[in-house]
């Protein structure tokens, strides 16, 4: 496969590459580039961020878990490539300095990388801007007073006109429409897909897996987009979580606040909804909200397409409702312009940010006239698979919206989920927590506070 890119203002191509190399690989073993390391190589301890520009802009991602082919067209700036070519610092670089947000470095330049990134993009949030980086010397009130002193400064003006490559001499040698994605796959159902390759780079460096055959979604534009219309929000299945979140934000607000934990910026610039709903996990993070606002799938095999609920596509752990050589295009949600949005999403984890759910509970329930007219329930971490909860659900329908129907409600999880115990909770904890999100949307409802983020004496 050939590909081409910039590397810190250089114009890089590469012939036959192996498809299945990550960028941390070659930056260190190729051009000798080890500013940028290798800490936990699976994107927890963001000791490898890098700076990716497309027409999207630019955001820190994890270079351990970026395939080269993913950087087609793109422009990659590493730690390196900060300063000027003059040699002087970036603001963030010099105020890391200054405060004395650095001590044995490790990880240093992955945390200045991400501050970068988050000047560029405008990111005022420092702590979540480096939820994805870990820093176990400092601690973080140094490196949160270098981003807040670089914060106020000018991007440099040598990064200011960062964007995509120019174009190219060669047309990727990748599908570019959906169309182009269905006929290879004709040719090579088996053929593994990546589309942001954060849960297929760990197959790669943590069980040393050989791919095989791979066919990138990196270009294909049309399944990159999402679009809202009057009655209808369309979700391209290899847009970026980061992407579902900001759309979300004006949406469903609980939906955009819940993704604001998954993972972290890195991952969630790269990672796709599509390939969060494919794996199958019980415990992704958007299957049960989608399913609560009763998503649909476009599911493509060659020429032919058929629509799937996204509850119906879980068949059982580890098996979902996929041929050879389909995929998932889109994910369609149904709009009902004036009605508002009643959904409530709750991530239970043992840390705040970049933590697997042990629990999470999504609600979608309406209310007219004090009675409950529709009620949509789903939870991740409860079974094998994403799933409603329909027992629970019948007994919320047509009753007053009350504390008594509510807990009455709250009784039946037992008939709708027999969850395991694992490191991450017990099967008791998993029963009562997720019974008891519920009683938190009532609460919520009803004018309580409920978010326990921030307590005070």
């Amino acid at each position: 496969m050939d590909i081409a890119f910039i590397l810190n203002g250089e114009l890089v191509e590469l012939r036959d590459i192996d498809p299945g190399t990550t960028a941390l690989d070659w930056l260190r073993e190729s051009r000798g580039l080890t500013g940028t390391k290798e800490g936990c190589n699976e994107g927890d301890c963001g000791a490898c961020t890098v700076m990716v520009t497309d027409a999207a802009g630019t955001q820190a991602m994890n270079a351990c878990l970026m395939f080269l082919p993913q950087l087609n067209g793109k422009t990659l700036t590493t730690v390196e490539g900060l300063t000027s070519p003059d040699g002087d610092l970036h603001p963030v670089q010099a105020a890391m300095i200054d405060h004395h947000g650095s001590q044995c470095g490790f990880c240093t330049p992955g945390i200045v990388v991400s501050l970068a990134a988050g000047q560029i993009s405008d990111e005022q949030d420092h702590t979540r801007q480096l939820s994805g980086n870990l820093c176990r010397c400092t601690g973080y009130a140094p490196i949160l007073r270098a981003a807040e002193a670089a914060a106020a400064k000018p991007v440099p003006a040598w990064l200011a006109g960062l964007g995509p490559a120019p174009a190219l001499a060669h047309e990727p040698e990748m599908p570019t429409t959906p169309e182009a994605l269905a006929t290879y796959l004709t040719r090579f159902p088996n053929a593994q897909i990546v589309a942001g390759g954060t849960d297929i780079g760990l197959w790669v460096n943590k069980q040393m897996a050989d791919l095989g055959r791979v066919v990138f979604t990196t270009h294909v534009e049309e399944m990159r987009r999402i679009e809202t219309a009057p009655y209808m929000l369309r979700i391209g299945a290899a847009a970026t979580v980061e992407q579902l979140r900001r759309t979300m934000v004006h949406l469903h607000p609980a939906f955009a606040e819940m993704l604001g934990r998954f993972a972290s910026p890195q991952i969630r610039a790269a990672a796709t909804v599509g390939g969060n709903i494919a794996n199958g996990s019980p415990i992704g993070d958007t299957p049960p909200p989608l399913i609560a606002l009763d998503a649909v799938l476009l599911l493509r095999r060659g020429d032919m397409l058929r629509e799937l609920p996204l509850e119906e596509f879980f068949i059982e752990y580890g098996k979902q409702d996929l041929h050879p050589g389909e995929f998932i295009e889109a994910i369609t949600i149904p709009r009902e312009p004036g009605v508002a949005d009643r959904l409530r999403v709750y991530k239970l984890s043992k840390r705040i940010d970049q933590d697997i759910s042990a629990v999470l509970g999504a609600f979608d329930i309406h209310v007219t006239d004090g009675k409950v007219t529709r009620a949509r329930i789903a939870f991740g971490g409860m079974a094998g698979i994403p799933k409603r909860a329909p027992a629970m659900e019948t007994a919320l329908l047509g009753q007053d919206w009350s504390r008594e129907n509510v807990e009455a409600s709250m009784g039946r999880v037992t008939e709708d989920f027999t969850p395991l115990s694992d490191l991450r909770a017990s099967m008791g904890y998993r029963l009562a927590t997720g019974a008891n999100m519920l009683m938190r949307y009532w609460l919520e409802d009803q004018g309580t506070a409920v978010d326990l983020a921030e307590v005070s004496a």
